[in-house]
């Protein structure tokens, strides 16, 4: 049973739903092809105040949901994924802020994508759906935004690929938020990171429960989903955290097997990773999602990043890790640098952290200041402006 302290979780949460992009007005998708209607799950934490102008934007990474905070039951054993950030006092502080956040389409975790039922065939979509962008991703959320009566939101915030829907939201809708907060993440994908992914997508293909994309009425392809999530785990952890966590202990043995056997604890650990990841997403999300962080470039059809974000008008905070080699600091230099180029207002700071990639989403004091001490100068700045 999960110990809720209500002075700093914001406690028992819900799912919310809602339908947009009803025909004839579906969303236009960057390769041309229209979807709708489209559902997205969100979930909020804290109130929006009278004015409407208090409200922030939290985004997911691949792996990630509309789960960002606070438990479905008492007895949940784990709060949603950004719980240390989002909360009373803390550094989405739902004391003064509404935070919302929703599953990205494409996903599996009630927004619509490849597993949801497409109204004309009354069967799941598969591979009938469209390919996405994360700029697709934005134009969805904008829609969420919308319905809820938000004109303006106070930021937008999220790491890995939440980051790089943060930098599209500040590009495409650069009217519709006063500040950004991309952390953990990049301008577009190096071949390295390409290459990752396509591996992860191989093994997915290449298990025969895949069938083409339509094994909904079947056994899923969880051996290469699992593959997939272990190659991307990989990814976001340092070697110096792997070799603090598990060096080259055996597991459950005092001598190596000479066999085909678990040896290593990190072998297990990805094993458990890799089969857990199976109960939850779908193997067709990750191949779309991975898609389209692979397709995303913010200089859109600019000759140069700067070029790309002359439009923008948002402050920015940019954090980067100094373990992170799936998105090295040197790219987030990159977008500070190219922002700075158009006059923005922009703070950065990299995080010293052993932990790699996935240090945006663990506890770190450094980063909780950092974000607490930028939104409540944004929010003053709001405020006297509409004063």
């Amino acid at each position: 049973m999960a110990d809720i302290d209500p002075n700093k979780s914001v406690g028992i949460v819900a799912e919310q739903f809602v339908a947009l992009f009803s025909p004839p007005n579906e969303l236009v998708l960057d390769n041309g092809e229209k979807l709708g209607p489209i559902t997205l799950a969100y979930e909020t934490y804290g109130r929006l105040n009278a004015k409407k102008d208090n409200a922030i934007l939290i985004l997911h990474a691949l792996s990630g949901d509309h789960h960002a905070a606070g438990f479905y039951t008492p007895d949940d054993r784990k709060p949603g994924w950004w719980d240390l950030y989002i909360g009373p006092g803390k550094a989405f502080d739902t004391d003064k802020y509404f935070i919302i956040c929703s599953n990205c389409i494409g996903g599996c975790r009630g927004s619509t994508g490849p597993a949801s039922i497409d109204p004309r065939t009354g069967k799941p979509y598969a591979l009938s759906f469209p390919f996405i962008t994360i700029h697709d991703m934005v134009k969805a959320q904008k829609g969420l935004i919308e319905h809820l009566g938000i004109k303006k939101l106070l930021a937008v915030a999220g790491g890995s690929m939440g980051g790089m829907q943060a930098l599209e939201w500040a590009v495409s809708y650069p009217d519709m938020i006063a500040a950004a907060i991309p952390v953990a993440t990049t301008a577009n994908h190096s071949a390295q990171n390409i290459a990752l992914n396509e591996v992860a997508r191989q093994s997915i293909i290449a298990d025969p429960n895949w069938k083409q994309g339509d094994y909904y009425d079947s056994e899923p392809p969880a051996r290469g989903l699992a593959v997939a999530r272990m190659v991307g785990h990989i990814s976001y952890l340092s070697d110096q955290a792997m070799h603090e966590k598990f060096g080259r202990r055996l597991q459950d043995r005092e001598v190596v097997s000479f066999d085909l056997l678990t040896d290593f604890q990190v072998e297990s650990y990805l094993h458990y990773q890799g089969n857990a990841f199976t109960q939850r997403f779908d193997a067709n999300s990750y191949l779309y999602i991975s898609k389209a962080l692979d397709y995303f470039d913010l200089k859109g059809k600019s000759d140069t990043l700067a070029q790309g974000l002359r439009h923008v008008k948002a402050r920015f905070l940019v954090l980067s890790f100094s373990s992170d080699w799936l998105y090295p600091p040197y790219q987030s230099r990159e977008i500070v640098k190219a922002l700075k180029q158009n006059g923005l207002s922009v703070s950065y700071c990299e995080i010293k952290s052993e932990y790699g990639h996935d240090s945006f989403l663990l506890d770190n004091p450094q980063q909780i200041r950092l974000i607490r001490d930028f939104l409540h100068h944004v929010s003053e700045e709001v405020q006297s402006n509409a004063a």
